[in-house]
């Protein structure tokens, strides 16, 4: 089954019809956008489609990171695999080019055997900005069904003792068997998709029961998070936070923080749960208030060379976006406010304009500080939620039917 962009635009058809009954999200009209504002995302929209036009032919495998500028890849994925077709998809939501919806059908296809992988926790992250968007728009219950059962084996890692899914190791492995992270949070409306398409509502449980553990256990009194919670996986008892990608335990990883604001907006959204959206706005305030005044995040925001800090762009634009939904959800001005000025500091100072060889969009990105891998780098993630961000601003309603940000 195919759909036209232009379908996606004033109809909704096939998968979208679901959502096409809804209001459209309070963001798609909130606010005046400055015109100089929107030339700016307009340009750096233009620039990263041209970049994945000109670069996706050489793309032979999943983008994983940048060496020398040039894109390193993974062949089955590895946690960053939905990315690349996301991105794909979201070329294709700004500028209508046939030629980035094929491709991003084929490099989606190329993820269909982690649909049983039970190793990880990022089947979210793989599915859903590929498998689930691909089947919203074009209504080909392939997608449909691969997705839901990617959420099957998603589940299988929940522990309900702890009321938690377990973020690493394979399940008959005790290392790890009771580490939590925030970067779970983005997992989750893998498993409200499942709930909604088969009405099952044990994907959804598990959802809203390891959003209420990470609730209770990772936001501070100020609003900030550690990377990593540890429980007993025996008895769901707490140990303590740590941390892998933050500085300390006692740190906040910005792009962690990031994963919260979206994660726990996105909670509230499926859920209409009050506490959620609570959760999401003291993650955004503190996020908001260590800010550095050229709204490009640090890597970390209490590490000691903080604000001084290297920067990391991906932690930016998935923080805008978050923070875009926010907006929405409480109908505060100063979310929307703060999210364009991240998304223009993004495309006026972190864009790979000046690189002849770059393959990536963004720049000045962060993987891993303390491992010292991927310092200074481009990042996937960072390319997607850039044009996520961009296309929630000047396409609203074919980003809504492409993510489901309208719950039926």
């Amino acid at each position: 089954m195919s759909i036209s962009r232009r379908a996606v635009l004033a109809t909704a058809g096939g998968a979208t019809a679901a959502f096409a009954t809804a209001p459209l999200p309070a963001y798609a009209a909130a606010g005046h956008v400055p015109a100089a504002t929107t030339r700016i995302l307009e340009d750096a929209a233009g620039y990263a489609a041209e970049k994945v036009r000109a670069v996706a032919p050489g793309v032979t495998g999943f983008p994983v990171s940048t060496k020398f500028e040039k894109w390193t890849y993974s062949q089955n994925g590895d946690w960053v695999g939905g990315f690349w077709p996301g991105t794909l998809w979201m070329c294709w939501l700004h500028t209508g080019d046939d030629r980035f919806r094929a491709l991003a059908l084929d490099s989606a296809r190329k993820l269909a055997p982690r649909r049983t992988d039970t190793t990880t926790h990022d089947l979210g992250f793989l599915f859903t900005p590929s498998w689930v968007t691909a089947w919203r728009l074009t209504g080909d219950d392939e997608w449909r069904s691969g997705a839901v059962q990617a959420a099957g084996s998603l589940s299988r890692r929940y522990n309900p003792r702890g009321r938690f899914l377990r973020a690493w190791g394979a399940l008959d492995e005790s290392a790890n068997a009771g580490r939590v992270i925030i970067d779970t949070m983005m997992n989750l409306d893998l498993l409200f998709f499942a709930t909604e398409q088969t009405g099952d509502p044990s994907y959804r449980d598990i959802a809203v029961a390891h959003a209420e553990t990470a609730q209770r256990l990772f936001p501070r009194a100020d609003g900030s998070t550690p990377h990593v919670w540890d429980l007993d996986p025996a008895t769901g008892a707490p140990i303590g936070p740590n941390t892998v990608q933050g500085y300390s335990p006692t740190s906040c990883w910005s792009r962690g923080q990031a994963w919260g604001i979206y994660g726990f907006t996105t909670l509230y959204r499926r859920t209409a749960d009050a506490r959620f959206l609570t959760t999401a706005t003291r993650l955004a305030d503190y996020a908001i208030g260590v800010l550095t005044p050229d709204h490009v995040p640090v890597w970390d925001y209490r590490a000691p060379q903080h604000p001084y800090d290297i920067k990391d762009a991906s932690a930016g634009a998935v923080t805008a976006c978050g923070l875009l939904d926010l907006a929405a959800a409480t109908g505060r001005a100063k979310y929307r406010t703060i999210a364009l000025r991240m998304l223009t500091a993004l495309a006026e100072t972190c864009l790979t304009r000046a690189s002849g060889r770059a393959d990536a969009v963004v720049a000045r990105c962060t993987r891993n500080r303390p491992a010292e891998d991927g310092i200074e780098v481009s990042l996937p993630y960072a390319d997607y939620y850039l044009l996520e961000g961009i296309n929630r601003v000047l396409h609203p309603e074919a980003l809504d039917r492409a993510i489901g940000l309208t719950t039926p």
